[in-house]
């Protein structure tokens, strides 16, 4: 049974959020029954309206968190959570949607995770709808030729030109399981292993593969990174502008995985960009063998193409 205080005070939560307010409410109820709370939620806000405001200043009754409004500097994902982290005052620092529902003692059991290992700076819950699958022969292929050697799991893992793959879940792994990426979904770091600011100015609007590009920096700086399997979340993904526009997803996608490469991984090499080209074929094969991916395809081929020109232009 956890042994933990309701309200904790050491969690500055930071929710980078843009005209989803009823969203926003339902992950409030959840986490508002959670045994374990933030001191302190700071919502930063891209809305042109005032609903998530006004819900911010009702929140939700059970939750005892301060609940602390902001308007955003500048729109989009990253610069929002900078913002945020400005203005925490805690030790750990909690990223997590305006679209997810707790399960219960998510929070409690990413806390005791960081609180029994000092050297582990970020701990991830595991998304109970968007897991790790075992690949099928091709793929297991793509990831081999990419990690430039055979591993008994890809799960957790950065592979080639800055591929991330999720963590998995399986009842033989232990509770902690160390990985090499952490997403935002909702994930607790340290304060003292983030760099200032937490997130690159390069990640703009939806701020595709930002998450990644963080947690590579902190893992650099000799900290270790885990996912906390019991630790859980559902994450409802909302409709947004970045999903609407194939083509232009497609091309950030593609961008922001040049900059990893490059810049964040530092793999500038030919083979890299053998291996970069390859793996954006293998999505638009992948793409192709369903009936869905296939009414996508061109605008998939179009972003990429505007991408390529852009990453070839400099």
């Amino acid at each position: 049974m956890l042994t933990v205080p309701h309200i904790l005070t050491e969690v500055s939560a930071i929710i980078a959020t843009k005209s989803r307010p009823t969203a926003l409410q339902r992950t409030f109820h959840s986490l508002a029954i959670q045994s374990v709370q933030p001191m302190a939620i700071i919502v930063v806000d891209a809305s042109v309206d005032s609903d998530t405001r006004d819900i911010c200043e009702r929140r939700t009754q059970e939750l005892g968190s301060e609940v602390q409004w902001i308007k955003a500097q500048e729109q989009g994902a990253a610069a929002q959570r900078n913002q945020g982290v400005t203005l925490a005052k805690q030790q750990m620092i909690l990223f997590f949607d305006d679209d997810i529902i707790f399960e219960p003692n998510c929070i409690a059991l990413l806390w005791q995770a960081l609180h029994a290992e000092t050297r582990l700076g970020g701990a991830s819950a595991t998304i109970l709808n968007q897991r790790y699958q075992t690949p099928g022969v091709p793929s297991r292929l793509m990831f081999t030729l990419l990690n430039g050697a055979r591993e008994n799991s890809f799960a957790g893992k950065v592979i080639g030109p800055a591929i991330n793959l999720l963590p998995e879940d399986r009842d033989d792994l232990p509770d902690i399981v160390p990985v090499e990426w952490l997403n935002t979904t909702c994930t607790m770091y340290r304060r003292e292993a983030l760099p200032s600011p937490p997130f690159d100015s390069f990640f703009r609007g939806y701020s595709l593969m930002e998450d990644l590009a963080l947690s590579i920096r902190v893992a650099e700086r000799g900290w270790k990174l885990a996912n906390v399997r019991r630790a859980r979340i559902f994450h409802d993904s909302q409709r947004g502008e970045h999903k609407s526009d194939v083509a232009a997803r497609a091309e950030m996608e593609l961008i922001n995985r040049h900059y990893i490469m490059t810049k964040v991984l530092r793999k500038c090499g030919y083979t890299d960009y053998v291996r970069l080209v390859g793996w954006e074929f293998f999505q638009l094969a992948a793409l192709s063998s369903s009936s869905s991916g296939r009414k996508q395809l061109l605008s998939h081929i179009a972003g990429r193409l505007r991408a390529a020109r852009k990453i070839v232009s400099g």
